[in-house]
């Protein structure tokens, strides 16, 4: 049971009014309220983002530059995810639970290649409440060895096995092993059981989560919450954070592309990934808005319920029964991967990678329509906006842009750069592919 006093504390941190302002606040740059562009500021040494748009609940996200690309041994960034949320200094996890629940809110914790999030949704008004949560859970998890033993690593175990029966998730992890070997090459989950033995232990993770969540490397991100609120608690619970010059800095080398090929039987499917060097995120240092529209272009996937689409990539392999195609493009900050995957049978994905290889010629030597590119620079428009404007991808890409140390992502800034985008770049972006060396990673018979 949760205490009278808990209940009160809660209420407490809710109702608190402007009586305390942190004097290592620095207010937030102003946007037009209710805008979709992000308002950027500092409170306590800590990059804080929101959007003050009208609704009554809030989005609030941790984002820590601690993905895969950064960790310091195999699997303590998946190991630091599944301890968000456990017992720490002044709560137990059934009390986080039974809060959260008593406030209507939901908690949640994913990482990728290169961040780490821990992510509150909640009643606008409970804004104090789920800041303070977040910080402590950033800064004061226990990491006890029972909770490892006992609640990670089987979480952990169960997840290998589901990823172990996958194709197609064992040939994106091995595309990017292929393409970039170290950093963003790092698998984003562990796959052998030995190295879970070998190299994770509580100690390893506790040695990480203080160099994962230190002041410059973190961004608190909100949507729907006000700016002078969100920098006031912050400023207020997140004072006491360690900053870089007090703890290991995570760094990674920049990444490098290398590409080349890699076969891994499997008797559950078959799966072959295709990829080429990409683009960064418009965050990044290598936006190239052309590839997201040249994404788009080979698709493989109609956005038309009964209509076969507009993708080149649809039209071409719809001949070979039971094979099915889709291209995406997964963008980091310094580097992107287009990829191209095919499912199905042995001879089906031999045959339309084929196809693949034909259609990519023809784009690179400009034997595409207007009409067809016109098509795609309006998905390709449409999709990075629907993106920005989805809640967790937009705080998850916001985040990395500001502990960066650029700038946080705007959509009208995004879907200008590719309304830009002319044909003679995408014949560019594909003939730039062919004359580079692919990296293809195939999966099954």
């Amino acid at each position: 049971m949760i205490s009278r006093s808990s209940l009160g504390r809660i209420t407490q941190l809710t109702s608190r009014q402007c009586c305390h302002q942190p004097a290592s606040r620095r207010g937030l740059a102003a946007a037009a309220s209710g805008s979709f562009k992000f308002q950027t500021g500092e409170a306590a040494g800590v990059k804080v983002a929101t959007r003050d748009i009208a609704g009554p609940t809030t989005t609030l996200a941790l984002v820590a530059k601690a993905g895969t690309r950064y960790q310091t041994l195999p699997g303590v960034a998946d190991g630091l995810e599944k301890f968000a949320f456990k017992n720490t200094q002044k709560r137990s996890s059934l009390r986080i639970t039974r809060e959260a629940e008593l406030l209507g809110g939901e908690v949640s914790a994913y990482h990728s290649r290169e961040n780490l999030v821990l992510k509150a949704k909640f009643l606008k008004h409970d804004l104090p409440y789920f800041v303070e949560l977040l910080a402590e859970v950033a800064g004061k998890t226990l990491f006890t060895a029972h909770e490892f033993h006992e609640e990670v690593i089987p979480v952990l175990t169960l997840h290998q096995r589901r990823l172990l029966a996958s194709t197609t998730d064992l040939a994106h992890g091995s595309a990017h092993s292929v393409a970039f070997h170290r950093g963003l090459g790092a698998p984003l989950h562990v796959l052998s059981p030995t190295l879970l033995t070998k190299y994770l232990t509580e100690e390893a993770i506790t040695a990480y989560s203080t160099a994962a969540y230190a002041k410059s490397n973190i961004a608190v991100v909100a949507n729907c919450a006000s700016p002078e609120e969100l920098a006031k608690w912050t400023g207020e619970f997140f004072k006491d954070y360690p900053t870089s010059r007090e703890v290991t800095k995570l760094e990674s080398p920049a990444s490098k592309y290398y590409g080349g090929e890699e076969r891994i039987p499997h008797g559950s499917g078959n799966s072959m990934v295709i990829a080429f060097p990409g683009s960064s995120h418009f965050t990044g240092s290598s936006y190239k808005p052309e590839i997201a529209v040249l994404a788009t272009l080979l698709g493989g996937q109609s956005s038309i319920k009964w209509s076969p689409g507009f993708s080149l990539l649809g039209k071409v392999v719809s001949g070979h029964l039971g094979v099915t195609v889709s291209t995406a493009h997964a963008a980091y900050s310094d580097a992107g991967l287009l990829s191209i995957t095919l499912n199905g049978s042995a001879n089906g994905v031999r045959g339309a990678s084929v196809e693949v290889s034909k259609t990519l010629k023809s784009v690179a030597a400009g034997e595409v329509s207007k009409e067809d590119i016109s098509k795609a620079i309006a998905l390709a428009k449409f999709r990075a906006l629907e993106a920005e404007q989805e809640v967790t991808h937009g705080l998850e890409l916001t985040g990395s842009g500001l502990i960066y140390g650029a700038k946080p992502s705007q959509m009208d800034e995004v879907a200008k750069a590719i309304g830009a985008v002319s044909a003679e770049q995408v014949a560019k972006a594909a003939k730039d592919m062919l004359t580079g060396k692919a990296a293809v990673s195939t999966v099954g018979d």
